[in-house]
């Protein structure tokens, strides 16, 4: 089943990329990608197609449900593969099970961290298109990865939170095993 975006535009409600910078992911996420626009386009856009046909044969198009639900849906269809072809054309697939320097904050790092109210948290720092808050994972070019990154266990940080600026401190820092 694909996400597709609700509006006009190619990236919809997608996260924006600072200008200039690569799609950094990890190769789960690309493969996701990949497969997304693969479903898209050799499954789910074939079957759409073939119903439209089926529904413009049918005479009146102007009341034919068939016919215009499945013209506006091949619209969403195409709008996303233009989307993701252009997301994996700019991606930069980085393994962070290859990550060697530890020790540090990088893409692909689970940071735990506490916080000035003695709070624990954890979260892993992903691509912009493969991050979900609600797993606990945070994109690249977020105000929590920004600040989290580079730094080390021990070291006390200062983010942006919708409360203002808060100091936290890195309690545990992780990658994935290759």
């Amino acid at each position: 089943m694909s996400t597709l975006p609700p509006d006009d535009d190619d990236e919809g409600d997608a996260p924006a990329l600072p200008p200039g910078m690569r799609n950094y992911m990890t190769p789960a996420g690309h493969a996701r990608l990949r497969a997304e626009l693969h479903a898209l386009m050799r499954v789910e856009r074939p079957k759409v197609v073939e119903i439209v046909s089926w529904a413009a044969g049918n005479g009146d198009r102007s009341e034919n449900g068939d016919y215009l639900y499945g013209k506006k849906r091949l619209r969403e269809i195409d709008r996303r593969a233009r989307f993701l072809g252009k997301r994996l054309e700019i991606a930069a697939v980085v393994d962070p099970a290859a990550q060697p320097n530890r020790g540090q904050v990088f893409f692909g790092a689970t940071v735990t961290y506490a916080t000035e109210r003695d709070e624990e948290r954890t979260v892993t720092i992903l691509g912009v298109d493969e991050a979900d808050i609600t797993r606990g994972e945070v994109s690249l070019h977020s105000p929590i990865a920004r600040a989290l990154l580079r730094a080390r266990v021990g070291d006390a940080v200062r983010m942006q939170t919708p409360r203002g600026w808060e100091e936290v401190e890195i309690v545990a820092i992780a990658y994935p095993q290759g």
